[in-house]
């Protein structure tokens, strides 16, 4: 199994902590959010894994750059954004036949990710292609809700809709079959993944429940909450030139101050 890391996003409801530093290196306990995600896919023992770049470009080469990422993390750059399909297009080759785990890496999910992959690989229904993590959303009316079968099958989407029929959401996490890949590969004019890609495969779309930590952490207020999720990784033992600049940035300070600013509001 391969990976694609989605992490090209610019942020704006980030604002202003994305003037400066990209959304996929927000800060978590101090920890950029994608190492969250490497060290996640490590542990699986996936180590072929492409993110693509756009938004503050450089300074996520200067992460994937680092020493331990040099032989198994890889980047693609995007001048202008080609939509998660369009990355999954461009990139195809290095996908080859193998199936693809699909992540859109501005999200924060913490879980069993070796229970979602056996899940895909061996007990989801016969026939479908795509397993989806769900999760449960506490504000349904943001979220791209689903609606299931009784086999756990993708039957119906509500894309930010006001009085969703439920709170499962879809959690943008995905693990797919080539059989995917060609057919966004026969479908050239098909840029997003989530609108275009999936409505196609409905009835072969199975799901699998994140029941620990997923949110998306594209406003400020999710990404404070976050800080509070236990949900770690083991200390850095030797901080090299990357990391010592990171844990020097001004976003540490713009996020505490903004910590502080919450909890004077009781919110």
């Amino acid at each position: 199994m391969k990976a694609l890391l989605l992490a090209a996003g610019l942020g704006t409801r980030l604002l202003p902590f994305t003037q400066n530093w990209p959304k996929c290196l927000m800060p978590i306990h101090k920890r950029p959010l994608l190492e969250y995600w490497l060290e996640a896919l490590r542990l699986q023992k996936i180590d072929d894994i492409m993110v693509n770049r756009h938004h503050h470009a450089d300074i996520v080469k200067r992460f994937i750059n680092q020493p331990q990422y040099t032989d198994w993390v890889k980047s693609t750059y995007e001048p202008s954004l080609l939509g998660t399909a369009g990355t999954l297009r461009k990139n195809s080759d290095f996908f080859g036949k193998e199936a693809i785990l699909l992540v859109h890496a501005d999200n924060w999910s913490c879980c069993n990710f070796s229970d979602f992959i056996l899940y895909h690989q061996n007990y989801r229904p016969r026939g479908t292609l795509i397993t989806m993590m769900t999760f449960d959303c506490p504000t349904p009316e943001t979220c791209g809700i689903v609606e299931l079968d009784k086999r756990g099958q993708v039957t119906n989407f509500y894309e930010k809709v006001k009085n969703p029929p439920s709170k499962l959401a879809n959690a943008a996490v995905y693990i797919i079959e080539p059989e995917v890949l060609s057919w966004i590969n026969n479908n050239s004019k098909v840029l997003d993944f989530s609108t275009e890609v999936l409505p196609n495969f409905i009835g072969k779309i199975a799901t699998w429940k994140n029941k620990n930590i997923h949110k998306d952490i594209g406003t400020i207020s999710m990404l404070i909450k976050a800080q509070k999720d236990k949900c770690y990784l083991e200390p850095w033992s030797e901080k090299n030139l990357w990391q010592h600049e990171f844990m020097k940035h001004p976003i540490h300070q713009e996020i505490e101050v903004e910590i502080g600013v919450k909890e004077e509001d009781g919110r």
